[in-house]
């Protein structure tokens, strides 16, 4: 089941960096940014989770917490945060519940091979807890400047 903007959501504890849990209801009063991608350390990935370390102050004025999803695991994850000085945290989603809750686990192909790979995504949610608003096959240029603008003109 695919998650419908405007619904209110439910998701489950993921393990994320810092040692931490991610769990909804703990940013509950906070926009919630949540972009997922492919693969730590990747070209595309790496710009886009720099963008974001970029404008990490000027999402934080509209109240708004930034996580990175992918599949890697939170050893690759923490090696990836502490490279680009992330200041958000990235969540380990092994399990892929979260990618599936979102559905953003599609159908790819590399070097003629097919394998199930995260479709670049980003989503928000509201302050209670309702998704308000997703990019699906996202392009990286840009990208991050238009989820802070979103954000902003909900003010």
């Amino acid at each position: 089941m695919t998650l419908q903007p405007g619904e209110k959501i439910s998701l489950p504890q993921v393990a994320m960096t810092s040692n931490k849990m991610f769990r909804l209801d703990d940013y509950r009063g906070n926009y919630l940014v949540i972009y997922f991608y492919p693969k730590d350390s990747t070209p595309g990935c790496t710009t886009e989770s720099i963008g974001f370390t970029d404008h990490y102050n000027d999402f934080a004025k509209v109240n708004a917490t930034i996580f990175g999803v992918s599949k890697d695991t939170l050893n690759s994850h923490e090696k990836f945060k502490a490279k680009y000085q992330m200041p958000f945290e990235l969540i380990a989603d092994t399990e892929k519940a979260l990618c599936e809750a979102f559905a953003v686990l599609k159908e790819k192909s590399m070097f003629g091979k097919k394998y199930m790979g995260i479709e670049r995504s980003t989503f928000v949610i509201d302050m209670e807890g309702k998704l308000i608003k997703e990019w699906r096959k996202v392009k990286v240029s840009g990208h991050v400047e238009e989820v802070l603008a979103f954000i902003k003109n909900l003010k």
